[in-house]
Order: structure tokens, then sequence, then C-alpha cells
């Protein structure tokens, strides 16, 4: 490995080089490489089954890919023991579509789990950051509710306390916003902005909806399920000025910019 290539996977949080993904010998997307830096809020987007979630799955663990590799910083991810790529996670905090909430237990006792299971915390300790990290998405006092208490938003930014529950790394986003009404998606995207300030962390979001990529994003990479790769890599708000990719715009714009080229002849 050159010197160069080396410093800048030091540098970066996550890089993917060279990745395939396929169930089987079904390729979903092939040739993607792109790097995400620290403290950066990045963005996979692309129309719906060309592959996000997938690869989401490759970056956290729960589906190798079939060729290529993903670095955290300096270390292959894939070809390390599984003990050393749970340690990894353990620096991670992901908030899937769902929420993922245990109904039977009350947002205090779902945010206390990653405590409880890798934290040497106990008892009051636990109660007390367990308290601080609700307070933080907006659910101080509401400990003792339990998921079906509460609204649809409210379900996702406790999922949040406890994606947060170990001040984790890196964040991790399943279409965060999924069900939210534009008011609740929005006060999720601040809360995103505020969390990556206040945690410093890396955070990489899976998504498809607009205000969201251009609210947050830093960088955000385009999947196309047609060519089956990568067709765009950069600013969402520089791929919107700069971008000579129809499918590009047409995502960026829902599908104006079509509209806009017909109008024009």
């Amino acid at each position: 490995m050159e010197a160069a290539e080396l410093k800048g996977r030091q540098e970066s949080h996550i890089t993917v080089v060279d990745l395939e993904m396929a169930y089987g010998s079904f390729v979903i997307q092939r040739d993607l490489n792109f790097s995400i830096g620290r403290g950066e809020i990045f963005v996979i987007m692309g129309g719906s089954g060309c592959g996000k979630s997938t690869l989401l799955k490759h970056l956290i663990g729960l589906m190798e890919p079939s060729r290529g590799r993903v670095f955290y910083g300096d270390v292959s991810f894939w070809e390390i023991e599984s003990r050393d790529r749970d340690a990894i996670m353990r620096r991670s905090g992901i908030l899937y579509q769902s929420g993922a909430l245990w109904s039977s237990m009350t947002l205090e006792e779902n945010v206390a789990l990653p405590l409880m299971e890798y934290s040497d915390l106990r008892g009051s300790d636990i109660r007390d950051l367990v308290s601080l990290k609700l307070a933080l998405v907006g659910l101080g006092g509401f400990e003792q509710f339990y998921p079906s208490e509460v609204s649809g938003g409210m379900r996702k930014r406790a999922a949040l306390a406890r994606a947060i529950a170990l001040d984790p790394e890196i964040l991790f986003f399943d279409e965060p916003s999924a069900g939210l009404d534009p008011v609740s998606a929005r006060m999720l995207d601040d809360l995103i902005l505020e969390l990556r300030d206040s945690l410093g962390a890396t955070v990489v979001v899976v998504t498809h909806e607009l205000p969201s990529i251009f609210a947050i994003g830093d960088k955000a990479v385009f999947l196309d399920s047609d060519t089956k790769t990568m067709t765009a890599l950069g600013n969402p708000h520089h791929l919107l000025k700069e971008s000579s990719d129809r499918k590009v715009l047409k995502f960026l714009t829902r599908g104006e910019y079509d509209s806009k080229k017909t109008d024009g002849l």
C-alpha cells in the first residue's frame, strides 16, 4: 500500500474500495469507491431498490461484500476477526427505520440496554445517564412511558437516545424520517445536526427524503439501479448545480428536471 493511500485512509473515518454487493449471482451494486470524513454527515441516496440499505448492512457488519473492502481508518473491516469487528461496532450507534424499540419496556429501559450490556455502570448511574440522553433528544420526563404511549416522532427520538447511549464515534441511520410528518422530520434533522456537533460523531444516513438530504448532508453518494454502480459523489447542493447526470438531477428535483427540459423544447 502506498504511503499516500494509507495516509488518506487514516484521515478518513470509513473508506469503501471496489465494493461489490450481491445476493448469490445477482449483483446489486459494483465498483463502489468513496470515503467518509471524520465528523462528516454522509448521505447514501438513490431510488427504491438501488441497494441503499444493503450498503448500510455492509458497513455495519451485517452482510459481507462479494468483493472489495471496507476500511475503518486503516483497518480492513471484513479481514479481521469477528470479535474485532464487534469492538468497532460497539463504538457505533444505529437507528433503524422502525426504531426497533422493545414494546414491553419503558423508554428508560430501552435506552439502558446498551449501557447494561457494554458498560460497567450500574443502578442509579445508568438511570442518571439515561435521563441525560433522553433529555438531549427532547424526551426529559418521559422515562417511564412505553413506546405505544408516545408519538412516532418521539419513538424515533427515543431510539436515537439509545443509539447515542455509549457516546459513539459513528452514527448510522436507516431512513430516519420514514413515517414522520414534515415538522417532525425537520426536528429530527435539526437533532442530528446538534448531536453531530456535540458528540463530534461521523454520521451515515440512508434516505431518499430530499429535505433531509439538503438540510444535513455534507457529502452524498448516488446509487443507480440501472447501471448498478454509483454515478455521483459530492455535496448535494453542488450536485444539483453541477451534475450533468439526468437521473441524479431528476432525483434531486423530484422529477422536475425532465419536466423543465420538456417544457423548454
